[in-house]
């Protein structure tokens, strides 16, 4: 046997029925879409959701949108990071100073105003005119995971 002579079982191809060509041609009428109902007729909107309020409307217009795993930090700056007394500088300091609000917020350390001493500061980021100040006062910077005050 050649590949040229390979042919289907006869009977296992039919021709399409070409539906809705009138009645002589067999699939007249409804077309083989039964009578009435939502799937009888033309089509349904994709925003359609079965006559419960559908998604577009349920959602507000025109307001934005707010990732839902977006990172918040809390923000400190360095004008406010000079006004401490310590000369190392963390999460439970910037708390005690009323600079953080929540126990559970992530601090980031932003460069407005100028530090004029050295001082170490532990935060979970920093700007990167923030730690060029730090480092020509003479102090350093260390960033700090997300789970290390969870810890805690």
């Amino acid at each position: 046997m050649k590949p040229h002579e390979l042919a289907p079982a006869p009977g296992a191809h039919r021709k399409r029925k070409r539906v809705g060509r009138g009645i002589s041609a067999g699939g007249g009428k409804t077309a083989g879409r039964g009578t009435k109902g939502t799937k009888a007729r033309s089509s349904v909107s994709a925003a359609f959701e079965g006559g419960q309020m559908p998604l577009v409307r349920r959602l507000p217009k025109l307001k934005g949108f707010k990732p839902p795993h977006e990172t918040v930090y809390g923000v400190v700056n360095l004008d406010s990071l000079r006004e401490l007394a310590p000369s190392e500088i963390g999460p439970a300091e910037l708390r005690t100073a009323g600079l953080i609000k929540k126990r559970s917020e992530l601090i980031k350390v932003l460069g407005r105003g100028d530090i004029d001493r050295s001082v170490s500061v532990r935060a979970h980021a920093f700007s990167e005119s923030a730690v060029a100040k730090i480092e020509a006062a003479g102090g350093s910077v260390e960033v700090l995971h997300p789970s290390v005050e969870a810890k805690r």
